[in-house]
């Protein structure tokens, strides 16, 4: 080591040492360190094992464009849910009043858990196992458990993507498939399928055609071979998108990102075309404020906020790991954040628009139906013709007109009213028809459209639509699994992309039986929400108090190059944890009140009847539950008694073009002034030193961590004292 360097300046002096060890290297001249005497590891130096570490620092796939990676959170971010399930929530729980506690608890959970995600996976470069094992090695759980759940969720989200395959290709034809019920021959005379009759053509066509649903959960009844063949075709599209990485996916974000964009408007435009359009807009958004103190619309308004983003997937963390260390991920995550909340007001505008002129569709109908009655009374003497107002014309009825007439009739046959079976026919009523998920996208929105014009050109773009949505989202639940287990366990991309999808299909055909959509029901319920919400709320706690949020915001000024705001600060430390502590109470509490089951569709009754789930379908949804959670306390136990090696008990330092590719370790405050005062440590063993991260002036990548006994390092001290003539 040179004489005049700060190091051997410090021996010298009786001044006292109050830099670390790391201070202390980061302002030296370039050492490979390992090639120096000065190794304490005693690992000897193998020149092509560090070729190869440094050309995958190096070499670390990057998007080819800041538009492609924010479109591919976009897509990531942006799915199904935005269209099925937010508008559902909003007409549910107020109107325009639920937008208010969703938009509060977007920017106090979502936007800093969201920075939060995207600011570690760009900073350590890794996907969310190596993040989670670089911060808390024992909380590396954390990153095995978010690919268990991308595991799960991917199963069933792709067959939900196969279900609109199936609708997509049926498009192609006038008049569209599910408009009429099916003629039946019942001998010699042709009937209606009398299943269909008894419910509707949209309602036959999704249960019957499309699902051929069995009558209970117990009923597997065989695979559905049209299904099964759909399914075959999502998975073979999430490969070929995911088989290069990002190379391949990135390119396939620019048509699936911004095309169902392109399809909302046009919606938008022609629904407001319609009748009875601005009906539905004016229910969705107008507000029952006492809705606002309702605790129930809180919960759910954070469980969406929380789904909305993708938090705990481990997808966001994986995207961000392909960016450039000095990218502004916080500017990222406001413009993603935001976009995701505009979008799922769009498509609410969108889908209240549809669902208006729908309504108006369906209360006119009503009124068709009750008004034969009504004639069918008068000209058998039920009813005095006295009853009707003198300006009401059958041939010209008005809902208006029907209304009132309802009215006088129930108030004179007060007695007799319900024998006459009547129905009161309001436009509220119709409105009020809470539809979501695939309710509402296989049912209730494809039977608006078959009373569109061009009906099965409007029926291509919504179903293309939801396939894209879908399959943004898919990229990214796979990236969340594919990134960290190949940076992690150094596999081939395109085999492991391959055998995963292939293995994923094999798996997923429980979905595709006849009792398959219980299954899609069972999964969507209870293997993803609460082990997330535990994901998420360690994510937020390694952070802000394992490794600290005040060195964690100083090591953002230097990535980001400003300070972020002290808002940041106190959410992740305080604010953030509590809420999500909050949120996973309310969901075991819900788990509990709830007794869980699903809505099943009975063939004979045409008509849905809600189950609860048998012994066998129980067990198998605690097994999910638990197998998604297992790896948080697994990893846990097996590193906190050194069952196995934590990946951080490695000591070297190697640098390359002034950069730290590798942390000094971490050694405590007096053995550093021992170390550079080259004296021998203390020979009582000392306890397992914190996780603590350094970044030198200069830094562009994350340092990895090294924590080890302190009986490691005893031999390690030693070297220290050799004599400068052979530093």
């Amino acid at each position: 080591m040179p004489k005049n360097s700060k190091v051997t300046q410090r021996e010298h002096s009786s001044e006292h040492v109050t830099e670390s060890v790391a201070d202390l290297l980061a302002h030296q001249e370039p050492v490979d360190y390992k090639r120096s005497v000065l190794n304490v590891t005693g690992e000897t130096w193998d020149k092509q094992k560090e070729g190869d570490e440094d050309l995958d620092a190096e070499n670390r796939p990057a998007w080819n464009s800041k538009l492609q990676y924010i479109l591919a959170q976009i897509g990531y971010s942006v799915g199904l849910g935005n269209v099925w399930r937010f508008p559902y929530l909003c007409q549910k729980n107020g109107g325009g009043a639920y937008l208010v506690p969703y938009l509060v608890l977007l920017i106090i959970i979502g936007l800093p858990l969201f920075f939060l995600e995207l600011a570690v996976g760009q900073r350590i470069r890794r996907g969310s196992i190596g993040v989670w094992n670089y911060i808390c090695p024992r909380l590396g759980g954390i990153g095995y458990a978010s690919c268990l759940v991308c595991f799960f969720v991917g199963l069933y989200y792709n067959v939900i993507i196969g279900w609109s395959i199936f609708y997509f290709f049926k498009s192609f034809q006038y008049p569209l498939p599910w408009s009429e019920c099916p003629i039946v021959k019942n001998g010699s005379v042709a009937v209606v399928e009398t299943e269909c009759e008894r419910s509707s053509a949209t309602t036959y066509f999704w249960y019957r055609e499309t699902l051929d649903i069995s009558n209970s959960i117990s009923e597997s009844g065989g695979l559905n071979w049209k299904m099964t063949l759909c399914l075959l075709v999502a998975w073979s599209l999430v490969g070929l998108a995911m088989i290069k990485g990002i190379q391949s996916s990135g390119k396939v974000m620019y048509f699936s990102s911004l095309f169902p964009y392109l399809v909302l408007v046009c919606f938008l435009v022609r629904g407001l075309l319609l009748r009875g359009a601005v009906d539905g807009i004016m229910h969705m958004f107008t507000p029952k404020l006492d809705k606002m103190l309702d605790p129930q619309v809180w919960r759910e308004a954070a469980t969406q906020v929380f789904f909305a983003l993708g938090l705990g997937f481990g997808g966001v963390i994986a995207f961000s790991s392909y960016n450039k260390q000095d990218n502004n991920c916080h500017f990222d995550a406001t413009l993603v954040s935001f976009i995701n909340f505009f979008t799922s007001v769009l498509a609410t505008l969108v889908v209240f628009a549809v669902l208006g002129f729908k309504a108006n569709i369906m209360n006119e109908k009503c009124v068709v139906e009750n008004a034969e009655k009504i004639l069918g009374y008068l000209n058998t003497n039920v009813l005095s013709h006295d009853l009707i107002p003198p300006h009401v014309n059958f041939s010209h009825l008005t809902a208006k007109d029907y209304n009132e007439m309802y009215r006088v009739i129930m108030t004179v046959k007060e007695g007799h009213f319900k024998e006459l079976g009547l129905d009161a026919c309001l436009l509220e009523d119709e409105l009020n028809k809470s539809v979501q998920g695939t309710g509402l996208a296989f049912i209730a929105f494809t039977e608006a459209m078959t009373h569109f014009p061009a009906s099965p050109f409007w029926s291509v773009m919504f179903f293309l639509m939801l396939i894209n949505l879908g399959l943004g989202s898919m990229i990214g639940t796979m990236s969340g699994i594919t990134t960290p287990i190949i940076d992690t366990f150094k596999v081939r991309k395109e085999v492991f992309t391959v055998g995963c999808c292939i293995f994923a299909f094999l798996v997923g055909l429980i979905f595709v039986q006849r009792s398959g959509n219980y299954f899609v029901t069972m999964f969507d319920d209870y293997s993803a929400t609460l082990p997330l919400t535990v994901v998420v709320i360690l994510e937020n706690i390694a952070v802000a108090w394992i490794y600290g949020t005040k060195k964690f915001m100083q090591e953002l000024t230097e990535m980001l190059g400003f300070r972020p705001y002290q808002f940041y600060y106190y959410t992740w430390k305080y604010v953030s944890p509590i809420c999500m502590a909050v949120l996973m109470t309310a969901s075991i509490i819900q788990l509990g009140v709830s007794p869980p089951g699903y809505s099943a569709w009975i063939r004979e009754e045409a008509a849905e009847k809600f189950l609860f789930y048998p012994t066998w379908a129980m067990a198998i949804l605690i097994s999910l539950i638990i197998l998604a959670s297992l790896p948080l306390p697994l990893v846990f136990i097996l590193r906190q008694f050194h069952l196995v090696s934590d990946g951080s008990n490695a000591l070297s330092v190697t640098y390359k073009k002034g950069r730290m590719m590798k942390d000094i370790s971490n050694l405590e405050d007096n053995d550093e002034t021992r170390f550079i005062l080259s004296k021998v440590p203390s020979e009582t063993p000392s306890p397992m030193p914190t996780h603590r991260s350094y970044l030198g002036p200069g830094s562009n990548s994350p340092m990895e961590m090294s924590s080890a006994p302190n009986g490691r390092y005893g031999s390690g001290y030693l070297l220290a004292s050799t004599p400068e003539s052979e530093l």
